[in-house]
């Protein structure tokens, strides 16, 4: 497992779980407080809320995953190009040539 503990990426990530926590509770606190709302239709909308924050996380883990796979694909594809033309530079112009006098 890979940590990145550069400091901006902690802030950034510290502002959003705190503006996620802020909207929670405000929303918690406007579905208490609506007195002309009944009880089932605040779960409702309590229910449609959760949903959409999982439907979010995982929206963005899948997409931060097919990311990181294009971005492992992409790394192994240039290995692969190096090493060909490694291998291809060495046997052609390495000091080991044979017909190199």
């Amino acid at each position: 497992m890979q940590f990145n503990d550069k400091p901006d990426n902690t802030v950034i990530m510290a502002f959003n779980a705190i503006g996620v926590a802020a909207a929670y509770v405000l929303l918690g606190i406007s579905l208490w407080l609506s007195t002309e709302v009944p009880l089932s239709t605040k779960g409702f909308w309590g229910i449609a809320v959760l949903l959409l924050t999982l439907s979010l996380v995982n929206f963005v883990k899948y997409r931060f995953e097919n990311q990181a796979r294009i971005d492992r694909i992409n790394r192994i594809e240039e290995a692969r190009n190096e090493k060909l033309l490694e291998d291809y530079v060495g046997e052609s112009y390495g000091p080991e040539r044979k017909d190199a006098a």
